[in-house]
């Protein structure tokens, strides 16, 4: 299972809309838009897992730097939470 970092979001995609768009490339385990706290919208950003390594990488092949939503994504690995003080 890999964590992907999804950003550049278009503030209405949802999390079963970033599910279907990255079930192209492989088994989607989970999909989460951010939203905040205060107003209840979309941040911009989210995170999927994808089943492994080979359909992570293909996702972020087919993803990365393309128009999800009329809006131009970016798409990583997601990198470890760091600690906050």
């Amino acid at each position: 299972m890999k964590k992907l970092f999804v950003g550049g979001l278009n503030y209405k995609t949802t999390d079963s809309d970033l599910a279907a768009a990255f079930a192209k490339a492989g088994t989607v385990i989970s999909a989460v838009v951010i939203m905040d706290r205060m107003t209840n919208r979309s941040k911009g950003f989210g995170f999927v897992e994808m089943e492994n390594d080979d359909e992570a990488e293909k996702a972020i092949a087919m993803y990365n730097d393309q128009e999800l939503d009329g809006r131009k994504i970016i798409v990583n690995e997601a990198r470890p939470l760091e600690k906050r003080f």
